[in-house]
């Protein structure tokens, strides 16, 4: 593998201009209008596996979308490395803060990437980061140093749950048999700092929905004298949070895993600069639970956000009505060891309680999924590790994200292996914001890292 970087250099190109032709396709899986374009990028990546080198590739049906299987088995005593990665994305949503149309790929050149990013949905979230796993796939296939087997799976609902990857996962379980799974669908601390992702948040996501009076009420004739479903719905979600920012569901933190003053000093050598922090989301200060920094709220604590909330009259000018309902899009973040379903039934159970008489409440579960926490220990972590050490020059971080990918948990469930997230992505990229995008530097650095932790992981495995 001595000639990668020159590969690299050499193809540099051609992989971008691929990448950009996947990033026109409008995969969004959370909206049924653009069902045939999902299916449309699944049968692109199907035919990037092809030409790539697999030897077996196909298109899996599901109760949702298909999945992308493919691989290429050299020989059965070697390991098998399993490639995970999604090929739907977020919705676009809000269009007008887009400062390029989001599926109208462009190179830009910005401060963090001075050679360029390409900025487009899905650009690092996660066409990008999966497609960097097929091009390296292709430059050990032409250069004959593979060193082992590779199953790839690749989905299109992560964005929406992965109901269907669950399903498939469950059934085929000899099918997607390895010693290793490989994602990349997190990032690393900077360009110049790489990190290995240890640890990913749990997911419980709810809609809520409030029902006042049987219709929207004149709020002159009925104003004061009937609840007011928004008025209450928003004085429900402030009670959720008490005045040190914690969580006031009984019994939401009971399982909460609590990290020594150890782990938590050893996260604290992580670079991070809290002036940059706030100067790069324009805010005057931080918000969060009392007690914890900004790295520990947002990778080793449980939180609770408002995702989207409306109801009544948002059109323009003005209408007086008191709206007969309001509703809410919610999700919390868990630590491992805390329950998403558990979670969940603690959060309607709890919601149900405070509603006042006036009002009916609902709340309907959406998705969710379980914490995951992989040890530095492994041979994974440490195959990751040498691999980065050699490409960047300094070894990776451990940190915990503050994301989630639910399907790693059942990962290690039904597939009995544990998962190595080498992500190259960055906080900065704007992944389900306007304006995602992905630099390419991260997008050639991370071609150039994946062949050598296949060649580090065989090796450490003998």
């Amino acid at each position: 593998m001595d000639n990668i970087r020159q590969y690299v250099q050499e193809n540099k190109e051609r992989f971008l201009n691929e990448l950009i032709e996947l990033l026109k396709i409008p995969s969004v899986s959370a909206d049924s209008a653009y069902a045939h374009d999902v299916v449309l990028t699944a049968e692109a990546v199907k035919a990037s596996l092809e030409k790539a080198g697999c030897d077996f590739v196909e298109l899996c049906e599901t109760p949702g979308y298909p999945i992308v299987y493919g691989e290429k088995i050299i020989d059965k005593n070697l390991p098998t490395v399993l490639v995970y990665g999604h090929y739907d994305v977020q919705p676009p949503d809000p269009i007008e803060l887009w400062t390029s149309p989001p599926f109208e790929p462009v190179i830009k050149t910005t401060e963090i990437h001075p050679e360029g990013a390409i900025f487009a949905r899905g650009a690092c979230d996660d066409k990008g980061q999966m497609y960097m796993h097929v091009k390296a796939f292709e430059y050990m296939i032409q250069n004959n140093c593979l060193p082992c087997n590779v199953k790839f799976m690749i989905e299109g609902e992560e964005e929406v749950g992965s109901k269907s990857l669950g399903w498939f996962v469950e059934r085929n379980q000899e099918k997607l048999a390895n010693d290793v799974i490989l994602i990349s669908d997190t990032g690393m601390i900077s360009n110049q700092q790489p990190s290995i992702t240890t640890g990913l948040r749990g997911l419980s996501y709810v809609e809520v929905e409030v029902t006042g009076p049987n219709r929207d009420l004149h709020s002159g004739l009925y104003g004061g004298a009937v609840a007011n479903p928004i008025n209450v719905l928003a004085k429900m979600i402030a009670s959720l949070h008490d005045e040190n920012n914690h969580i006031t569901i009984p019994g939401f933190y009971d399982k909460v895993e609590e990290l020594s003053v150890e782990e938590r000093a050893e996260m604290a050598k992580a670079p991070f600069s809290l002036e940059k922090y706030k100067k790069a989301l324009d805010i005057e200060d931080v918000h969060g639970e009392v007690g914890y920094v900004t790295n520990e709220r947002n990778s080793i604590r449980p939180t609770l956000d408002v995702n989207g909330i409306w109801g009544g009259y948002t059109g323009e000018g003005a209408k007086t009505v008191i709206a007969s309902k309001a509703y809410a899009k919610i999700s919390m973040r868990l630590v491992p060891n805390q329950d998403w379903e558990e979670i969940t039934e603690l959060f309607k159970k709890h919601f149900e309680s405070i509603a006042p008489k006036s009002v009916r409440v609902l709340v309907k579960p959406h998705h969710g999924g379980q914490g995951y926490v992989t040890p530095i220990d492994s041979v994974g972590y440490k195959a990751a590790n040498k691999a980065y050490t050699e490409t960047f020059g300094v070894p990776a971080i451990p940190v915990r994200s503050g994301g989630s990918i639910p399907i790693v948990a059942l990962f290690e469930k039904e597939l009995k292996s544990k998962t190595i997230l080498m992500g190259f992505g960055l906080d900065s990229d704007a992944i389900h914001s306007p304006n995602e995008h992905f630099g390419v530097f991260n997008y050639l650095k991370g071609i150039e890292t994946i062949p050598l932790f296949y060649k580090y992981f065989v090796e450490m495995s003998k």
